[in-house]
């Protein structure tokens, strides 16, 4: 079920300009200090059970389509190859011992704290994506979804995530883009919460 939304392309609510920032540094600032603990114990959990970094980063396109470094906690080996969600087809394989319990709670993504920290990201809004999803990348020039911060999740993770195609992300993210508001992001933050602890459309790409 999608929340009912109208349309204000305009200019930017003040919302969006100031409140929503607001609340995503109030917000990220709490959950890293309330959560340190629990960091601490993913970070040591990760090291210990493979070879490499705690942390992974890969550069991503973000506000305006520039690129940033985004931030998780290592789910896969080392050696695993560079490549499309929807390429990967033997994803177990390249899994470390915790990566795929980290995936599909989604605590891999509790690194992207410093993103909104710093910046570069959102608690709500378009996934940040990649060079090999440059399908989506460029649907969302022409539609306007690259123009604002992306975030940790959004209206098309909650609408099926990686189960849906990139004409229906792109779509979808155009959609929340020109409808953001308090109440769209704390309906799609519940829709989170429900998905995440329901593992609905968990996809561990």
């Amino acid at each position: 079920m999608r929340v009912r939304v109208e349309k204000h392309t305009s200019s930017e609510s003040i919302y969006q300009k100031y409140i929503k920032t607001i609340i995503d540094v109030l917000f990220a600032s709490l959950l890293t200090v309330a959560g340190l603990p629990l960091l601490v114990l993913i970070a040591v959990s990760v090291k210990l059970t493979s070879p490499g970094p705690v942390l992974f980063k890969q550069l991503r396109y973000g506000k305006n389509s520039e690129k940033f470094w985004i931030y998780k906690f290592r789910t896969m080996q080392i050696d695993t190859p560079i490549l499309a969600d929807q390429d990967f087809y033997n994803k177990d394989k390249y899994l470390t011992p915790i990566g795929k319990f980290l995936r599909s709670t989604s605590l891999d993504e509790l690194p992207q704290l410093i993103n909104i920290l710093n910046g570069d990201m959102s608690f709500i809004g378009p996934r940040p994506l990649s060079d090999t999803d440059i399908e989506v990348i460029s649907a969302r020039l022409e539609n306007g979804a690259d123009l604002i911060k992306p975030g940790i999740t959004g209206y098309a993770q909650v609408n099926g995530r990686n189960t849906i195609d990139n004409e229906q992300k792109a779509y979808l993210d155009s959609v929340y883009a020109e409808n953001i508001s308090l109440k769209f992001d704390v309906w799609i933050v519940f829709q989170t919460v429900f998905k995440v602890l329901s593992r609905k459309d968990i996809n561990l790409n």
